[in-house]
């Protein structure tokens, strides 16, 4: 009878065994996370796509239950602009997104591109510690989104005709400016303006529809915007445009995260941005490179120059912000308040 018992119980324990094993698979598969992260520019040539891989290295060696599929290039199907939806509704998990193709949702979200406010990578870095970060993560979060990394691009003019200088040069000049704030700028001066994502430039500039652009230094190198372009002004300590184009996560993503993975993200978010501080301090030299290299011509913003954009930003990009509410004034004031302390 002990004999028979011992030949039944073997087996049993064996099979309990193998169910527990299973099942210890099933919870480890349920508990692996697969993020999407969509973008529009190309894989591993542009700055914010190589800082994008850097994170997920990070993050995944911290925690390999965490897994990543990055989708350059649109290759996801998503447009630029729709990726907030996407974000908003949950079918996508994160972005690389440029924040000012927000304000189709917030007109507030200008504050991360309005002209001449944060005028080089050290003060865009210094934001993070002040009141306009907790402000416009407030803001983020109330729209369905968190920033998670703080990836600031500089960038400047490229016209195919005469190179821009002070207010005065862009007279009569089809610009894309990528946001209401520069636009109102813009047509002040004199200057006609279309608004589009960065990915229509190229065919706007080859058709007519523009003669110029305002962009980054790392879209006009990756986008190769100076084969339709002949004159650059970018570079110096005064930028007139500076975007904040970080990678964001959807509230619902960022939820199913625990305390312990949040941490991951946060340090791993610090190492890509430094990589990024990096990249983004070459990305003007190499933009103007590019252009003197290509036939063209490349010339930095003077001081004289710059301040007469702000003189013509204070009278009509600013007010016109600040009007919005009573949010738009408050980041306005933040913004300023760091500049007063720089």
């Amino acid at each position: 009878m002990t004999q028979l018992f011992k030949s039944v119980a073997k087996p049993l324990a064996m099979a309990g065994l193998a169910v527990a094993m299973g099942l210890t698979s099933v919870v480890a598969q349920a508990q692996s996370t697969e993020i999407k992260i969509s973008h529009q520019w190309k894989a591993n040539v542009d700055g914010r796509d190589r800082a994008a891989r850097l994170f997920v290295r990070e993050v995944e060696k911290a925690d390999p239950s965490i897994k990543f599929r990055i989708y350059p290039a649109q290759s996801l199907g998503i447009k630029p602009v729709a990726q907030l939806d996407a974000l908003q509704n949950g079918t996508l998990e994160m972005s690389i997104f440029p924040m000012s193709y927000a304000v189709g949702k917030a007109k507030e979200f200008s504050a991360t591109i309005l002209p001449g406010t944060v005028p080089n990578l050290d003060f865009a870095m210094g934001l993070k510690k002040t009141g306009y970060y907790k402000q416009l993560q407030d803001l983020s979060q109330k729209h369905g989104f968190r920033i998670i990394t703080w990836w600031w691009t500089p960038g400047g003019f490229a016209t195919k005709d005469q190179p821009v200088a002070g207010p005065d040069s862009v007279k009569g000049q089809k610009l894309r400016a990528a946001d209401p704030t520069f636009e109102s700028m813009l047509k002040a001066a004199g200057a006609s303006v279309t608004a589009m994502a960065s990915t229509e430039i190229y065919s706007g500039l080859q058709s007519g529809v523009l003669s110029g652009t305002l962009t980054s230094a790392e879209t006009f190198v990756s986008m190769r915007l100076y084969e339709q372009t002949k004159h650059a002004t970018v570079g110096g300590d005064s930028a007139l445009w500076m975007l904040l184009q970080p990678m964001v996560m959807s509230n619902q993503a960022w939820n199913k995260l625990t305390p312990k993975q949040k941490k991951i993200f946060e340090e791993a978010a610090d190492k890509a941005d430094a990589f990024f501080l990096t990249v983004q301090r070459e990305a003007t030299t190499k933009m103007a490179d590019l252009y003197r290299n290509s036939g063209g011509t490349s010339r930095e913003m003077s001081k004289q120059e710059f301040d007469a954009w702000v003189a013509l930003a204070r009278k009509t990009a600013y007010p016109d912000y600040a009007a919005l509410s009573p949010t738009a004034k408050g980041l306005m004031d933040e913004l300023l308040k760091a500049a007063a302390k720089k």
